[in-house]
């Protein structure tokens, strides 16, 4: 096990702690858990294969894992798209790779980011969902600076265990994402 590892494990105990105290918590079971990270990119214009396998590349290095293409559920005449034409795409993460990616995130992309001031904390939902946009994925160090022609945004969803936004803010809060005071 790495120390990354131990950290992220320590982190979680210590947020346990802090909400047992705060929420009321009786039993170890209702400890809040990240679940997955869900990580998806659209592509814009589909006609260019070159872009499309550059930006499926640019995430797999991000990520660490190689993303699904997803396809247009519909056709739609005004964007001139038909229903399975390539649109996007997706990377679920769990595990350790979800751990080294949020890792990543918050230590390493969120702070190179500019005019950076803290994540929204209006981007909870009452899900136990937590949703960043990144506008350029040039922020994260995997991405080479020589091909930076084709800079493309990123939507992140952290999806927790915990049902209540509050409880949601606090849990990430815990963990060390730089969540703004509201």
């Amino acid at each position: 096990m790495t120390n990354l590892m131990k950290t992220l494990r320590e982190k979680q105990i210590h947020a346990y702690e802090v909400m047992k105290a705060d929420f009321g918590y009786t039993n170890i079971m209702q400890a809040p858990k990240v679940l997955k990270v869900v990580v998806a990119a659209g592509i814009g214009s589909f006609k260019d294969k070159k872009k499309v396998e550059l930006a499926g590349d640019r995430i797999a290095k991000i990520t660490g894992q190689k993303p699904v293409l997803r396809g247009a559920k519909k056709s739609i005449a005004g964007f001139k798209s038909r229903e399975g034409d390539p649109m996007g795409y997706q990377v679920t993460l769990r595990g350790n790779t979800m751990w080294n990616f949020l890792e990543k995130l918050v230590n390493i992309a969120l702070p190179r980011t500019k005019d950076f001031r803290g994540l929204p904390a209006t981007s909870v939902d009452g899900m136990g969902g937590y949703s960043i946009g990144i506008r350029e994925h040039s922020i994260f160090p995997e991405t080479s600076d020589e091909d930076l022609k084709d800079i493309f945004g990123l939507g992140v969803t952290v999806v927790t265990s915990v049902k209540k936004k509050e409880e949601t803010k606090k849990f990430l809060e815990l963990l060390g994402f730089p969540i703004k005071k509201a």
